[in-house]
């Protein structure tokens, strides 16, 4: 793959769209921000379709949110613990909750998507509190619409504002996504707890050894 070619990006970004954004629901690491931005700035070289890229986006987001809930929700969680690889990601979904805050209402799950972190550890607040099936999903639908509109038109703007090629745009686009996540977070965080703020049935994972 070429990677400083934009035809070759705006076929396969259809592609990366969708394992990167479920992914990033359950392992946050996963870089599916840039790849949103860089769907954007493709978008705005008229290398790729923005409502096309946009709709995958959000309803990956969706998918992925519905995903994490139930499984907290229907208490499923401890299957992550027969893995070495699930007991450190159980572990993280704990530890992000803690540092997401105690809240799992409804503007919350809209919101908190939008901090690093905040998507995996809503979802699974809210299962494990028991919110309501049918208001998580509206609520995860929202807010992965929010979302997807946020990094695609970030992306978008920044490549039509710069005229810079699509992987300057989408690494600008970037930078300013994760300086404002970063403003989010810190005035987030601010009241959040020292340990996760809800239990499991059967408790938390047990620390790796």
């Amino acid at each position: 793959m070429d990677f400083g070619n934009a035809d070759t990006w705006g076929a396969a970004i259809y592609f990366w769209i969708i394992p990167a954004v479920l992914g990033d629901a359950i392992f946050p690491p996963i870089p599916s921000e840039m790849v949103l931005i860089t769907g954007g700035a493709l978008s705005a070289e008229g290398r790729a379709n923005l409502l096309l890229i946009g709709s995958l986006s959000a309803a990956a987001s969706w998918l992925g949110d519905v995903i994490v809930f139930q499984l907290f929700k229907r208490r499923l969680s401890h299957v992550l613990d027969h893995w070495a690889w699930g007991r450190k990601v159980h572990r993280g979904i704990h530890e992000a909750i803690a540092k997401a805050g105690r809240s799992s209402t409804y503007g919350t799950i809209i919101g908190a998507r939008f901090i690093p972190g905040g998507r995996l550890a809503t979802s699974a607040a809210a299962g494990i509190a028991d919110v309501s099936t049918r208001g998580f999903n509206l609520c995860a639908g929202l807010g992965g619409v929010l979302w997807a509109t946020w990094l695609v038109g970030l992306g978008y703007f920044t490549g039509s504002a710069t005229g810079l090629p699509f992987w300057a745009s989408s690494l600008i686009g970037l930078g300013v996504g994760l300086v404002i996540g970063a403003l989010v977070g810190v005035i987030a965080t601010r009241r959040g707890g020292s340990r996760s703020p809800v239990d499991e049935p059967d408790g938390p994972a047990e620390p790796l050894r």
